[in-house]
């Protein structure tokens, strides 16, 4: 919309001269002004970017997007009229991310506007007020939903008009995906709504919307920062994976592998999800380390040299150094540190044996040498996921811990596995799998 076509500027003139043509009517002393304003500032307080937090610019709130259970309370208990205004200061005063501002807020509020009329008119036509004012719930189920379902339409539609017109996307992306994610969510509103509305009606008057709208509230806005934060860690992971594959392409792919396999495992052995997560990133966080070694030793071609042996072999150590002060990864950070230490204790950097190695660090390992041995690498091909299996259950007990080896067993007794290349086979590239093992040990746990 920074750059409006004339289709474009036509629809949102035309949407803001209906929503001003629907709320109009309400500017007279007869209207219900104590609900109007107390449902108005409490839309206007849920609406992002309306009050001013210390971080603003620079860490902005996170956000739920309109609140749509007020807009349909109020389609509930006032007339198509005033509903139509309680939208109006909140889409005015709230943040807008993307120019023309003006523009955009005007479009806001005039849409919500019309919806929210067309939602309150579906409800009167139904006989919601008097159903609300005998209490009768199970006939005022119906016009909630229907003005659920109107609000939910009517929105959708408008907006979907302006995304043909001004961005030009298919009928089909502008309505038919964003209508069916919406209809679930907005049939809940509703029943949120009706009941703010039974408590209205009843004895509780205003207080109502402290009682249901805003516990609600709170409640979606602790749901979009978690997701948030959850979506700025997984973003976090990807830019360390993408750098560590940019300096060692033989591997792509390999760490979202390890992760994969890790999760199988924790799933396999009973973990809470919250460790299944931190699993997930220790697998593909646990080469972050190569960061710190030199690429020329990465993609050596020969034998490494016993020196050159000892500085790829401190990449466990690195790794653990540059995630050390990133908090969410908790229990990862044990696993990037000790995946190449065995349950023999002749592993690295450490030599810590039996439980001495933390359990993220023997999942890691297992599905690190795995992938490893199920990958087509520079000096050899891929083996068959059941010489795999094979190759770790005689490690078992030496280097990999037998609990470990066995759940990834049954996990891909139902999980597929695919197949990866991560490399043209023929070069020699050093150092990679079983040539940082002792010369006496066959299972090729990898770098």
């Amino acid at each position: 919309m920074s750059a409006m076509s004339t289709p474009a500027r036509v629809t949102v003139a035309a949407v803001c001269a209906a929503g001003t043509l629907c709320a109009a009517p309400a500017l007279r002393p007869a209207t219900a002004w104590g609900t109007v304003a107390v449902l108005a500032a409490l839309y206007a307080l849920c609406e992002p970017g309306v009050l001013p937090t210390r971080a603003a610019g620079r860490h902005p709130p996170a956000a739920v997007g309109p609140f749509l259970p007020v807009l349909l309370a109020a389609a509930l208990l006032l007339p198509p009229a005033a509903a139509a205004l309680v939208a109006v200061p909140g889409s005015l005063a709230g943040r807008v991310e993307q120019e023309p501002r003006r523009v955009r807020r005007l479009w806001r509020a005039a849409h919500l506007a019309v919806a929210v009329w067309a939602a309150a008119l579906a409800a009167r036509l139904l006989d919601g007020p008097r159903a609300l004012a005998a209490a009768d719930l199970p006939y005022a189920l119906l016009p909630a939903t229907v003005a659920a379902l109107v609000l939910c339409v009517t929105a959708t539609v408008l907006t979907g008009a302006v995304l043909v017109t001004a961005e030009g996307r298919t009928p089909r992306a502008a309505w038919g995906a964003p209508l069916l994610g919406a209809l679930a969510p907005h049939l809940t509103y509703g029943l949120v709504a009706l009941m703010t509305a039974v408590l209205w009606q009843a004895r509780y008057g205003a207080f109502a919307a402290v009682l249901v709208p805003l516990p609600m509230y709170v409640a979606c806005w602790g749901f979009a920062r978690a997701r948030r934060e959850r979506d700025a860690h997984r973003a976090t992971v990807r830019a360390l994976v993408q750098a560590v594959e940019i300096k060692d392409h033989y591997t792509r792919g390999h760490s979202e592998r390890v992760g994969r396999a890790s999760v199988f495992i924790a799933r396999e052995l009973g973990m809470p999800e919250p460790r299944v997560d931190a699993l997930r990133f220790a697998g593909i966080l646990h080469d972050i380390g190569k960061l710190g070694v030199p690429t020329r030793l990465l993609r050596k071609n020969g034998p490494l040299t016993p020196a050159e042996r000892r500085v790829v072999e401190l990449h466990p150590e690195y790794g653990h150094e540059m995630v050390r002060g990133i908090a969410f990864l908790g229990e990862a950070r044990d696993a990037i540190l000790h995946h190449h230490e065995r349950l023999d204790g002749s592993g690295y950097p450490h030599g810590l044996a039996g439980d001495q190695i933390p359990e993220f660090a023997r999942v890691v390992a297992v599905a690190d040498a795995f992938d490893a041995m199920t990958s087509t690498r520079s000096y050899r091909r891929a083996r068959p996921v059941r010489a795999a299996l094979d190759e770790l259950h005689a490690c078992a007990g030496t280097h990999f811990d037998p609990a470990m080896v066995a759940a990834l067993t049954r996990a891909l007794a139902h999980h597929s596995w695919p197949v990866a290349a991560s490399g043209p086979v023929g070069a020699t590239t050093a150092g990679r799998g079983p040539l940082l093992l002792p010369a006496a040990v066959s299972a090729p746990v990898p770098r």
